[in-house]
């Protein structure tokens, strides 16, 4: 299941950000990722999508056990936990950035 919120794009014109947490039910670390998404979104606008990887056999073997992860934009960011100034520095950048979880 994919659940999105935050359609649309801010004042200005520039396309909103958008934020995938794939998740899965009763994954404690998985509602605390929620939590401080949400959290961030009162402070900054994004799209946030939520993705059950157990509703999709590709995304089940993909993440395993491996959620929460965090993507923006496309490229995955935060493993297991979001750091929520992390997540504010990199909302408040623009443009392509390296991949933190498979740089060498």
């Amino acid at each position: 299941m994919t659940r999105a919120e935050g359609f649309g794009e801010p004042q200005g014109g520039a396309p909103m950000a958008r934020v995938t947490l794939y998740t899965r039910a009763g994954c404690h670390l998985c509602e605390e990722a929620e939590r401080v998404l949400r959290a961030e979104r009162a402070a900054t606008a994004f799209r946030l999508e939520l993705v059950d990887v157990d509703r999709d056999p590709v995304l089940q073997r993909r993440y395993g056990v491996r959620v929460p992860v965090v993507a923006v934009d496309g490229v995955e960011l935060f493993e297991y936990q979001v750091p929520a100034d992390l997540l504010r520095a990199r909302l408040a950048t623009s443009g392509p950035i390296e991949n933190p979880i498979t740089r060498a």
